[in-house]
């Protein structure tokens, strides 16, 4: 009797596990699918964003190609930089979304175009301008970028430190070296890295999300005078 009921024990405790077994391969086949879905998604939004790069490259080498010729058909160093200038003024007052320039981050192998507006469909391509001036210019150049928890976009701004070089290119191919002061997070509803800046100064915002804790991730930096 006894040997009768230890073995329908026995055939409980296997089913038991057989049943967790179960649920635990599915559990790691789901999650390996959520994993293989998402490192699919941002390959294809990297792809998008280096074809844009690649033919914003294509357009400033004709760009600057123009300019040269007109340059030497004017003999006028003046009027070629008077050329560029009315040039990125006509692209401020644009509503169309185009690229202000190249931002640059060697330390974390970061180079992406950045948009001139901020759209959740154009971020989920490139970073975007999020607030503030044109490139080099004073006041706080906000850039928003994905985090997508891997070497995608501002995915490792984080590890950034004080005194890094971030370098931008403005549409003139001019380059801009901004160096880290700060990295810290706020609340998700905390406007202040955006608004709260001195106006005189030359500062760059970089912000993506932290997707532990939906915190934001900001990374202050400055143009040295």
């Amino acid at each position: 009797m006894n040997q009768i009921l230890y073995t329908g024990k026995n055939k409980k405790i296997k089913i038991f596990f057989g049943i967790q077994l179960t649920i635990s391969i599915i559990l790691l086949l789901v999650f390996s699918l959520l994993l293989i879905i998402k490192k699919v998604y941002s390959n294809n939004r990297e792809k998008y964003s280096k074809e844009i790069l690649d033919n914003y490259k294509i357009t400033r080498i004709y760009a600057e190609n123009q300019n040269s010729k007109i340059s030497e058909k004017n003999n006028n160093i003046k009027q070629n930089q008077s050329f560029n200038t009315t040039t990125d003024e006509k692209n401020i007052d644009s509503k169309s979304p185009y690229i202000i320039g190249i931002i640059e981050i060697s330390k974390i192998n970061l180079y992406y175009p950045v948009f001139s507006t901020y759209k959740e469909d154009l971020l989920r391509i490139s970073p975007c301008r999020f607030f503030g001036p044109e490139i080099g210019k004073k006041g706080n150049l906000c850039i928003a970028g994905h985090n997508y928890d891997n070497d995608k976009f501002f995915s490792k701004i984080s590890s950034l430190s004080k005194n890094d070089e971030i370098i931008l290119y403005n549409n003139s191919n001019r380059k801009f070296v901004y160096l880290v002061d700060e990295i810290y997070e706020v609340k998700a509803d905390d406007m202040s890295p955006i608004f709260v800046y001195k106006k005189s100064a030359k500062q760059l915002t970089l912000i993506t999300c932290n997707n532990l804790n939906k915190n934001r991730i900001i990374v202050k930096a400055f143009i040295q005078k």
